[in-house]
């Protein structure tokens, strides 16, 4: 017995739809890069990124002793960086900023969708954030679809009415750019996790930055070079649950 000491544990809900979610993303994972009528992007968004300046230099590594590291820090306040992984080509699209509002998220996507103009059907892979499944968003999915129909009222009545018939709108399959939702708890079936993974290692967690400007320069400078000299897809290896005999 150990009684100084605890682990967190989650008590997750079941995702009625976990199944069918895990194999929609599947399939965009798996036939969308070779499709010339379709793109796909991943996106999520790093917030709370903050922006440390040690107030002393790093001693340098030497036999037997690793890089030391000055454990007191000014803090320059956090960014929020929004990015979206191209699944065909690996490369990264990102917006850095000091808030992650529903607004912002649209302004994300419009900006997302120029960067391959044309006639070509979107696919976002994303989790259930409330921001992802917003009002501004059916608008703007609606708008971008040419969708003319009454939305209803958030909240109240018609498409607008609820999360589960905003997202039910934001993911059929006709529209100009499609949504699909990860299940809940499962931010594993998202590769940007993954390049967030990367950025973390390479940019964050030895970063030393003198204000908020700086922290979010660093950061797309460190993608316009992964992008330049890194990026290249990641393979889907997920085929499913095994089968039970």
């Amino acid at each position: 017995m150990q009684p100084h000491r605890s682990r967190y544990w989650l008590n997750a809900k079941a995702d009625e739809r976990k199944d069918e979610r895990i194999a929609e993303i599947g399939d965009v994972s798996q036939r969308i890069p070779g499709s010339a009528e379709e793109i796909a992007f991943r996106v999520d968004e790093a917030t709370g990124i903050q922006a440390l300046e040690r107030i002393a230099a790093d001693l340098p590594l030497s036999p037997g002793k690793p890089l030391a590291r000055e454990f007191e820090d000014a803090r320059h306040g956090t960014q929020t960086l929004i990015a979206a992984l191209h699944i065909a080509v690996g490369s990264i699209f990102a917006h850095g900023g000091d808030t992650r509002t529903e607004d912002d998220f649209c302004r994300f996507i419009i900006a997302l969708l120029k960067t391959d103009p044309g006639d070509r059907r979107d696919h976002v892979v994303l989790d259930q954030l409330n921001t992802h499944q917003s009002e501004a968003l059916v608008r703007l999915t609606a708008t971008l679809s040419g969708v003319d129909v009454d939305l209803g009222i958030k909240g109240k009545r018609g498409i607008l009415h609820s999360m589960a018939s905003r997202e039910a709108f934001l993911s059929q399959a006709d529209h100009k750019v499609v949504f699909h939702d990860t299940p809940k708890h499962a931010s594993w079936m998202n590769q940007i996790e993954i390049w967030f993974g990367i950025l973390v290692k390479k940019v964050i967690k030895r970063g030393h930055f003198l204000s908020k400007e700086d922290l979010r320069a660093k950061l797309l400078a460190f993608i316009a070079y992964f992008n330049a000299t890194m990026a290249k897809p990641f393979r889907w290896t997920y085929q499913g649950k095994p089968l039970m005999v």
